[in-house]
């Protein structure tokens, strides 16, 4: 039979969420309760204006064809303006502009449009799935940019071999970052980044998806804060998490005109963009209050502090994120002879509470688990209380039996 799986898609493995709601099936069906802090899909409300706009949109026959492929010019300009607003980054909204089907599905579209057999990108390790999986896909060779605690989950930049360097075609950053909830103290990062990209000649691929859930006063930036960042990156966000959309499937890039041209021709080809309809309530999102993002990052500020509070209660210390919407830390001292995964799916299937492993984010998450703030502080005291039953069932690694 000639039909089958080609070898880039063969050699992943399954994606980690499938996997891990597959055991979330198999959770319920034996009776637990599941308490989700897996996937982050927020569980917050989409702005009621937002809502409203998509519904007035939908009553207009003209969203009722094909979208245009590249975006309604409103929605560019919209997008435009907000980044002028929040970053005062100037682009042009027909050329430095491009809607997304959320900014992971144009994260992986780009890599397919730039990315040649054999190419190499530098992506860190641990990374949000689509930065790893998409370059495989693609047909690219990833060169590994480890995040160590130590460093405060930054990529040591001047630890890249020049070889790689020399041989890379794209540079992938994310700060606020997923999976680690990681920050940027200040832009040295992002200038090192590019005056390497300057000298070696490839793309800085800045995921900013997370910029607005920021806590105690933290405000994240923008690559493009910094100037003649537009000749060598492109920054990809979303409504996702900003606005409680993950649903809507909303998201854009901006950034250099050759990049985002490129991924517009690829997307050309395989899809007619963003439905028009969704796209007026990404405007009104855009365009509106900020208070519903306010409200977001308070929320998920208190579960932050509540979680890390509960944790420490059963003897688990973790480090409390300044942005994104997620703790990150090292297995409890009861469970660091396991692999993260076994630890999951046996909290899952024993307990009824689904966590992320670190190795689903690459070989540096390792050792690590994933906290999603995407249930209210009770829920997550009663997910720690489960926790700390399942931790008095193990032993630390090197005790006696």
């Amino acid at each position: 039979m000639k039909f089958g799986m080609n070898q880039r898609l063969s050699k992943l493995p399954p994606y980690i969420f499938v996997h891990i709601g597959n055991l979330k099936r198999e959770a319920v069906a034996k009776g637990h309760k599941l308490i989700d802090l897996g996937q982050g899909s927020p569980d917050l409300p989409s702005p009621k204006h937002a809502i409203a706009a998509a519904q007035k949109a939908m009553e207009d026959v003209k969203t009722h064809g094909y979208p245009i492929a590249n975006g309604l010019p409103e929605y560019r300009k919209a997008v435009a303006a907000w980044y002028k607003k929040r970053f005062n980054a100037d682009f042009n909204p027909e050329t430095e502009v491009l809607p997304l089907i959320g900014s992971k599905e144009g994260i992986g579209h780009l890599l397919m449009a730039v990315l040649d057999p054999g190419d190499a990108v530098l992506v860190p390790s641990p990374c949000y799935p689509v930065h790893y999986n998409g370059v495989l896909i693609a047909g690219g060779v990833i060169k590994l940019m480890p995040l160590k605690e130590e460093n405060g989950f930054l990529p040591d930049l001047k630890a890249i071999p020049e070889a790689d360097l020399a041989a890379a075609k794209i540079m992938i950053l994310n700060y606020p970052n997923n999976p680690t909830g990681a920050t940027l103290p200040n832009l040295q990062l992002l200038k090192d980044a590019l005056a390497l990209a300057a000298k070696h000649g490839f793309l800085v691929v800045y995921d900013n998806a997370y910029s607005e859930i920021g806590f105690d006063g933290y405000k994240a930036p923008s690559i493009f804060e910094l100037p003649g960042a537009k000749e060598h990156a492109v920054e990809f966000h979303s409504t996702s998490k900003t606005y409680s959309m993950a649903g809507w499937r909303l998201g854009f890039v901006v950034g250099n005109a050759a990049a985002v041209g490129t991924l517009g021709k690829l997307k050309g080809f395989l899809d007619y963009g963003v439905p028009s309809f969704l796209q007026h309530a990404a405007i009104a999102a855009l365009e509106g209050s900020d208070e519903p993002v306010r409200k977001a990052s308070a929320a998920y500020q208190e579960r932050r502090d509540a979680l890390i509070a509960a944790l420490k209660g059963i003897g688990w210390e973790a480090t409390p994120p300044k942005a994104a919407m997620y703790v990150w830390t090292r297995l409890p001292r009861e469970a660091r002879g396991m692999k993260s995964l076994e630890f999951c799916e046996r909290l899952i299937l024993d307990h009824g509470v689904a966590l992320t492993p670190g190795s689903g984010f690459g070989p540096e998450g390792e050792g690590f688990i994933r906290f999603s703030l995407i249930q209210p502080p009770a829920v997550l005291r009663e997910a720690v209380g489960r926790i700390g039953t399942y931790l008095k069932t193990l032993k630390p690694a090197g005790a006696a039996v």
